[in-house]
């Protein structure tokens, strides 16, 4: 009786077409952070399930905060049982994380009728998502590529490498050398930053035309994809 008193209580109290808002909103929003996400997304591994979860998470928690309301005891009651359910799915990255909170958070401010403040968070965390895609803050790179290449055991060759490298990069370093075909030839691997990226091509034409200079590659990383 106590049980059923309760539930008429809290539905007196909350209409239903404010949760139905809410719930409603909440979702709306978080598509949003979603579509964020993957729009911002750098890297080699994306999930549509996450894209998903992002857009259903909100939902469950507006709709914990209404069934929590001012009870400290249902508070409690709720968070021993997401304490036994076991969460086994692995986040490699940390931005996802942020992602989740995100969308926790918009359906938490639904849950709690606080909608001015989850549509401005909403835009706020958005708008400072975009500006970290575009903005390469925290981007650590000297160089724009490895260069890598044999070439006979001569100090004329290596001469005249460093000389093509002169021209077309900012700066070059020498990462490794070592000896192949039994000491006849030499493995030279240069990190390059170039003074134009279309100077590519360029540069690997000219070393690859020099005499007996063989496997010439130019491996390039993007500035903006962390593996």
């Amino acid at each position: 009786m106590e049980f059923l008193a309760l539930n008429s209580d809290v539905s007196r109290q909350v209409p239903w077409q404010l949760i139905l808002l809410s719930c409603l909103l909440s979702f709306l929003l978080a598509q949003i952070i979603a579509v964020t996400y993957e729009r911002t997304y750098q890297g080699m591994s994306y999930s549509r399930a996450l894209f998903q979860s992002l857009a259903l998470i909100s939902i469950l928690s507006s709709m914990l905060m209404f069934a929590i309301g001012n009870s400290l005891a249902r508070g409690l009651g709720i968070a021993g049982v997401f304490a036994i359910i076991r969460f086994r799915t692995n986040l490699r990255d940390p931005r996802d994380i942020v992602f989740i909170f995100a969308s926790l958070s918009i359906g938490i401010g639904c849950g709690i009728q606080a909608f001015g403040l989850a549509i401005a968070g909403t835009v706020v965390f958005c708008a400072a998502a975009f500006y970290l895609r575009y903005v390469p803050l925290g981007v650590r790179q000297n160089f724009d590529g490895l260069l890598r290449f044999s070439a006979p055991s001569m100090p004329e060759i290596s001469e005249r490498v460093e000389g093509i490298l002169k021209e077309s990069c900012q700066r070059f370093s020498l990462v490794t050398m070592r000896e192949v075909a039994q000491g006849e030839r030499l493995e030279f691997a240069y990190q390059v930053k170039l003074k134009d990226t279309s100077y590519t091509e360029a540069i690997v034409f000219m070393i690859r035309h020099l005499e007996d200079v063989r496997g010439v590659s130019l491996m390039m990383q993007e500035t903006t994809v962390e593996l």
